[in-house]
């Protein structure tokens, strides 16, 4: 019946509120019996809530407390900055009435929000002032006796305060025979300390007498405010033998180091740096002895090969082989430094050359390379205009500063390099064929990694070796699988791509191999093209090829556009058109 359902609603509640009413009466009366002072403020720091004990800390009944702001009565708790900053403040020490008093306060949070704060205030007894001591005296002690050093203190008086059993065991004794003695008893009459209690200087490596034994020693004053309070003694040797096997160590030390180091720089000079260029495959061999050969002449050399394949290297290489080796090595990123100041960089520009410019003017690359090598990296990135004046320094050897009339000689040997396909720029007319022809003296091609797979497990050895210096770790190698995918791979950043893969290893792996999942998610999900039939022919294949590398370029370089751009070997410009015709 309605009636009844209504009557029995009714009897719920009001058994639910009496129940209520006894919980709310029953937690009050449990605040209300502690020892401690409980305060609640809201988020605006006005008293919502204190019970009993808080009218014995200020003097004052409940009801003139309450809703007042908590500043007024309680300005030190802590209370408002745990509104500010949802924090808890925890044996915060503060003065009431001339009593010392501790509060513990937590924010209220409700619904994720902070809705005030709660304090629980006690008063700071000198228990706690001695349980701290206590502490701090017991870590002290630790310390002192698991110094092999013997250590001892004395106060204002000479009076020992401290002592270990290394100090102790000098004098036969027991750290409790020697604590609380004067020193002079201790040391028979021998004075100690009166330099450091005295003047307040500190003495370092001074010897002296114990039981018959001659120590090296340390002493030095123990200062508070300013004002000399003891003093500290350390027995750096407990004999002068033992600071003359530390001696003869430390020489024999050096000395070994100084013969490691010198058979390693015979070992650098002898090992020229095209020996330690890594590969073994019989085309990389080729190479390496091709280029020095071609170290020993002055002739421009070009180098072409895809990003990342390590066409600076080789660079470097050329130069250490020549007759230039001891002449300055200058790098230039043609494709790095904007068209409007390329010019300045590598002729360098006169005084009052242009608006901004240096006071007194700037030497070009150029000069800075006289007697050595400059190396045009990403020369089939510069600008035409460049191209031209580039041209006439290679015919004349000589260049001419931004602002001058005159002109001077140079004599730089020039290696440059490119990942473009110069002759298709030829025809474009990006490229200058005359330029083309000047540079293109000597080339050297560097294979791609994928061309030289043989390689890849030396290649590894040594990216492994390099970063656990740098991290400090020590991985021994990668398992068989993980192996079996690094050779599967395209490589379209060649040994830049492999550094980054193994670097970022390095980052997240927990033992001493390196398994398939610290390698990157395109590494692990890879799916190679081959034996899938595709439709469409040669154009389509390449095309999803193409596709499927800048994907994983994408992935390498998380998401980084100029360093996918890097690694595959095209403009940035060049990037994002592929990214919009493939949709990617």
């Amino acid at each position: 019946m309605p009636g009844e359902c209504d009557s029995n609603t009714y009897h719920k509640k009001e058994v639910w509120y009496k129940y209520m009413g006894t919980a709310k009466l029953k937690i009050e009366d449990i605040i209300d019996s502690s020892s401690n002072a409980v305060l609640a403020v809201n988020n605006e720091g006005v008293i919502i809530y204190c019970n009993h004990q808080v009218e014995k800390f200020l003097g004052l009944p409940v009801r003139l407390i309450k809703g007042q702001p908590v500043h007024k009565y309680f300005p030190e708790t802590g209370l408002q900055d745990v509104i500010l900053d949802g924090k808890p403040y925890l044996g915060r020490e503060f003065i009431i009435n001339q009593g010392t008093y501790l509060s513990n306060c937590s924010p209220i949070i409700s619904k994720g929000k902070i809705v005030g704060a709660v304090a629980d205030i006690q008063v700071k007894t000198e228990t706690q002032n001695v349980e701290n001591v206590n502490e701090y005296q017991e870590t002290l002690v630790n310390v002192l006796e698991l110094s092999n050093d013997g250590i001892i203190v004395v106060d204002r008086d000479y009076i020992i305060t401290m002592v270990n059993q290394p100090f102790a065991g000098l004098f036969n004794k027991r750290v409790q025979d020697m604590v609380g003695q004067h020193v002079q008893k201790i040391y028979k009459g021998i004075p100690i300390f009166t330099r450091s209690l005295e003047d307040g200087e500190t003495d370092y490596g001074y010897v002296t007498t114990i039981n018959g034994n001659e120590i090296i020693a340390n002493r030095m004053p123990i200062k508070k405010d300013g004002q000399i309070v003891g003093a500290l003694g350390i027995v750096a040797f407990k004999s002068t033998a033992d600071s003359q096997v530390l001696t003869t160590k430390t020489q024999k030390q050096r000395s070994q180091q100084d013969c490691c180091r010198e058979e390693l720089a015979c070992t650098i000079r002898t090992t020229s740096l095209c020996d330690r260029i890594i590969g073994r495959s019989p085309g990389f061999i080729a190479l390496k002895e091709t280029v020095k050969r071609v170290a020993q002449s002055n002739s421009t050399v070009l180098l072409r090969g895809e990003s990342g394949t390590g066409k600076e290297l080789f660079a470097r290489a050329i130069h250490s082989e020549s007759g230039r080796g001891q002449g300055p090595f200058v790098r230039v990123n043609c494709a790095a430094i904007p068209e409007t100041l390329l010019e300045s960089e590598l002729f360098g520009y006169n005084d009052g050359a242009f608006t901004g410019a240096q006071k007194g003017g700037h030497m070009g690359k150029f000069e800075f390379a006289d007697k050595g090598v400059i190396f045009l990296d990403e020369i089939g990135d510069m600008p035409l205009m460049m191209q031209a004046k580039l041209l006439r320094v290679l015919q004349e050897k000589e260049i001419e500063r931004l602002g001058d009339t005159k002109t001077r000689k140079v004599d730089v040997r020039v290696i440059a390099a490119t990942n473009r396909n110069l002759e298709d720029m030829i025809v474009s007319g990006e490229f200058r064929e005359d330029l083309y022809y000047r540079i293109n003296v000597v080339t050297l091609n560097i294979s791609p990694l994928r061309s030289r797979l043989e390689d890849l497990e030396l290649l590894l050895d040594y990216f492994i070796q390099r970063f656990n210096n740098e991290f400090g770790l020590q991985v021994i190698g990668a398992d068989n699988e993980v192996i079996e995918i690094l050779k599967n791979q395209r490589w379209p950043g060649n040994l830049r791509e492999l550094e980054n893969v193994i670097e970022r290893a390095f980052n997240i792996i927990d033992g001493d191999i390196i398994h398939k999942e610290h390698l990157p998610l395109y590494m692990q999900n890879n799916h190679k093209l081959k034996g899938k039939s595709r439709k469409g022919g040669l154009s389509k294949l390449v095309e999803d090829i193409e596709r499927e590398a800048i994907i994983d370029a994408l992935e390498a370089c998380a998401g980084n556009k100029n360093r996918t751009a890097a690694m595959l070997g095209i403009s940035r410009a060049g990037l994002y058109k592929k990214l919009n015709r493939y949709k990617i």
